[in-house]
């Protein structure tokens, strides 16, 4: 196995290693040297278990991960023994409900070996017998960890995990930290109860299972009352006599959407056919189907031709392109209102409430193996709005210049800042990386000054910029030490880089973020 694994650590019959894997001969375009990719490793690390007939599954953050590691170690047990190749699939969100089905029996069965799949069967899928479990980069908290890695030795029997290190800060902190991972507990819960988003449908369930009365509502805390009007000018309950009740043919219940995306799924239909492939989040659809984007289904590659936003209809077609797609989007910020802000210095820490809009512009082409940018294609899909919480920092032009930061670095500077820190922030809130957003800003014209923010990706917030508020001392700490720590030049994947960007990662100045981050910690309010 190719790789440097940093720390293992035993968990009775469990071991559990964290893997970092090796730099290569290339270097990025600032002259940082390329780490190996996580996908490549641990489609390696699959094929290696499948060649040694143990069982595994590799969980990965994305569907498209999942597919690429089964066909790379497809590809690669074909050359040991085309049999094997058969013995490896890939497994996520969006396959018809059949589908699923029949890789969960094959599976537990062993018929399959070796299963690459998303967090779709980490939870309410009976999976048993495993022997090994490959983790592509953390999940993002804690719980998530541990709740992966114990699908392996269920039946008493010894057993192997291993983390897979990302090029991304927290994953690079994770493997030269291992005890944040291994001498921490499990995080708590982070969820915001007075969110109307929901406790909106809960209260309409509620009612629906039993009429609300008044003493009822204490149990959902004082938001609650206030919402009731707003329920019954929405024709969704009616006040009679002492109760509220539900008005609805349909069931309550679906208003909530046990992923939070909401929005009416988009299929995905093979144009020439007809054949329903699957299904993609409506939050997901103008970055991953939008015109001209491959989509790959169990093994296959696919080109969209055609994206119904109407109908929630993504029409393909199957090719073989010798590229990937990767969206670039514009998002800019205001603010609706503060809640709570304190000095940092001359500076301010801020938490409120934000409105987001995000526009999907163009997508990228790159070359399947070195990412090499091919072309780029502008799209025309209107943008959309989203109204959450938030956390936010100012600087003021004397912080600027203790940290000598000019205005030729400045964006550059407040962007790596702005990266870096939506990059550490599950390691103190429940959240991942894409969970969260952030914008800086040289000059916002709410706040008259440079200003990062970063948000919760849900509408109503849920309640992750609010940890980040409350431990911010902490929070921005740690993302100085991982970007000052980091051994690159100029910036990279490990430090400041993110592969969410939507300005393909520019501006960005290394050493700049972290004279502002020092600058701004030295500053910072005792009530912060």
């Amino acid at each position: 196995m190719a790789g440097g694994g940093r720390d293992a650590s035993p968990r009775g019959d469990l071991v559990f290693a964290l893997w970092e894997p090796p730099l290569t001969e290339l270097h990025g375009e600032k002259g940082a040297p390329v780490r190996r990719t996580a996908t490549a490793e641990t489609a390696d690390l699959l094929t290696d278990l499948a060649v040694q007939g143990v069982r595994s599954v590799a969980f990965v953050r994305s569907r498209r991960g999942a597919e690429l590691i089964s066909v790379i170690a497809q590809e690669r047990l074909s050359e040991v023994d085309r049999s094997l190749a058969r013995r490896v699939a890939a497994y996520r969100g969006g396959y018809l409900p059949e589908e699923r089905r029949a890789l969960e029996r094959a599976l537990h069965s062993g018929e399959l070996l070796g299963l690459a799949a998303t967090t779709a069967l980490e939870l309410g899928v009976d999976v048993s017998g495993l022997d090994a479990v490959i983790i592509a980069g953390y999940p993002g908290t804690r719980a998530s960890l541990w709740q992966q890695a114990g699908r392996a030795g269920r039946s008493g029997q010894g057993a192997l995990a291993v983390l897979v290190a990302r090029d991304d800060p927290l994953d690079t902190y994770l493997v030269h930290h291992p005890e944040a991972l291994f001498r921490q507990p499990v995080e708590s819960t982070v969820l915001d109860p007075d969110n109307p988003y929901v406790l909106a449908p809960h209260l309409c369930a509620a009612a629906a299972e039993l009429p609300l009365t008044d003493e009822d509502l204490a149990l959902f805390g004082p938001a609650a009352e206030e919402l009731l009007p707003q329920l019954e000018a929405a024709k969704l309950l009616r006040r009679r006599t002492r109760a509220w009740h539900w008005t609805r043919r349909e069931r309550a219940a679906d208003l909530t959407d046990i992923r939070g995306e909401g929005g009416t799924p988009v299929q995905i239909v093979e144009e020439g056919t007809g054949r329903l492939l699957g299904t993609v989040d409506a939050s997901a659809a103008h970055t991953t189907v939008h015109e001209g984007a491959v989509h790959l289904h169990q093994g296959r590659t696919y080109l969209v031709r055609h994206l119904d936003l109407e109908d929630s209809v993504a029409l393909v077609e199957e090719a073989v392109p010798p590229y990937s797609t990767t969206a670039r989007d514009t998002t800019a910020i205001s603010i609706l209102e503060t809640d709570v802000e304190v000095p940092w210095g001359e500076g301010r820490l801020c938490y409120g409430s934000v409105e987001v809009t995000n526009q999907v512009v163009s997508f990228l082409r790159r070359k399947l193996i070195t990412g090499e940018v091919l072309g780029e294609t502008k799209l025309e899909l209107p943008p959309r709005t989203l109204r959450t919480r938030a956390v936010w920092w100012t600087v003021t032009e004397d912080q600027l210049d203790a940290a000598r930061v000019g205005p030729e670095i400045l964006g550059g500077a407040l962007h790596a800042a702005e990266h870096a820190s939506i990059g550490m922030l599950p390691l103190f809130a429940t959240c991942d990386r894409w969970d969260i957003g952030g914008v800086s800003v040289p000059l916002h014209p709410d706040t008259l000054l440079p200003t990062v923010f970063v948000y919760d990706g849900h509408p109503g917030g849920a309640g992750f910029a609010e940890r980040a508020f409350h431990t911010a001392r902490e929070w921005l700490t740690a993302t100085r030490q991982a970007i000052a720590s980091c051994e690159c030049e100029a910036g990279c994947p490990s430090c400041i880089q993110s592969p969410k960007c939507g300005n393909g990662n520019e501006p960005l100045h290394k050493r700049g973020a972290v004279r502002l981050l020092s600058v701004l910690l030295r500053d910072a309010g005792v009530g912060a």
